[in-house]
């Protein structure tokens, strides 16, 4: 297992200009992260080549490998036009994937809005998200790079909606990046959830939440889940999730790829990464 953490853990940071990009790579390398997962976020790197010099130059300056590219996408609900155009924007990213040296990479698959998350919608989409999944997969694969969904938002999220995705693809090189955290977004066991899809896994996420009854209004700072229960960010080992036994779960299914924190509590994002780190550190030699 190699635990690193993925730039959106630094976000805060980032945004008030406490980190510059090659600032937030340092203090993970400083931290004991053990690789860096790239998140587009507002960098725009498609349009800024200078930048992924700078991110893999200073990867590579200090010794912090680079691990997994991540960006957002949305192929539901699209006329043949605009799939095609989204298609191509996201193997535009593949192209920078490759120019930062990963060969992973994540990559968003569908979103809709909360009243149109059933299974009729999926079903309407499932076929265009297999075409769209399929061709960037196949586009991927001159680089040598592994595709993934991530279990992620409230539509594409539920554990076997991920599989049957993955599977339908039928690539080798398309996989899931597991957030062990999000599947509580839409109210599903996060420790079964992450059983049923270990064995589809290219990455890992550990993250952690707080989670409140639908009826426990706790105030502000919390989002709402698929069917209204209260979740909040927690630095992994301190909210809800059944940390251990998942941790347990992942090194028990013989994964020992990347393992990224993705911190989103309320606390400093600094304080709450390394913290989050050391424990998930502590938890997998432990377990």
């Amino acid at each position: 297992m190699k635990l690193g953490v993925s730039i959106y853990s630094l976000y805060a940071a980032l945004q008030d200009k406490r980190l510059s990009i090659s600032g937030a790579l340092e203090w993970m390398k400083e931290n004991g992260a053990d690789h860096a997962e790239i998140v587009d976020l507002d960098l725009d790197l498609v349009n800024h080549p200078e930048r992924v010099e700078e991110i893999r130059t200073t990867a590579e300056r200090i010794g912090l490998e680079l691990s997994n590219y991540c960006i957002g996408a949305n192929f539901a609900g699209h006329d043949e036009e605009g799939l095609k155009r989204e298609i191509e924007r996201v193997k535009s990213h593949v192209d920078v994937a490759n120019r930062l040296g990963v060969k992973f990479m994540r990559h968003d698959v569908a979103s809709r809005p909360l009243e149109q998350t059933g299974a009729a919608y999926f079903e309407q989409d499932f076929p265009q998200l297999v075409e769209a999944c399929r061709e960037i997969a196949d586009y991927a694969a001159q680089y040598d790079i592994v595709t993934s969904v991530e279990n992620h938002g409230f539509y594409t999220q539920a554990s076997e909606r991920v599989k049957r995705l993955v599977l339908a693809v039928d690539r080798d090189n398309y996989r899931t990046t597991i957030d062990v955290g999000n599947f509580v977004c839409v109210d599903e066991n996060p420790l079964i959830a992450v059983k049923n899809n270990l064995e589809l896994a290219s990455m890992v996420h550990f993250k952690d939440f707080y989670i409140r009854p639908a009826d426990r209004n706790p105030g502000q700072g919390w989002f709402r889940s698929l069917h209204g229960n209260y979740l909040r960010g927690a630095i992994v080992g301190q909210g809800d999730l059944p940390i251990y036994d998942i941790v347990r779960a992942v090194k028990a299914s013989g994964f020992d790829g990347y393992v990224s924190i993705e911190f989103e509590g309320m606390e400093d994002c600094l304080k709450g990464t390394k913290i989050a780190m050391d424990n998930a550190r502590r938890i997998w030699e432990e377990v």
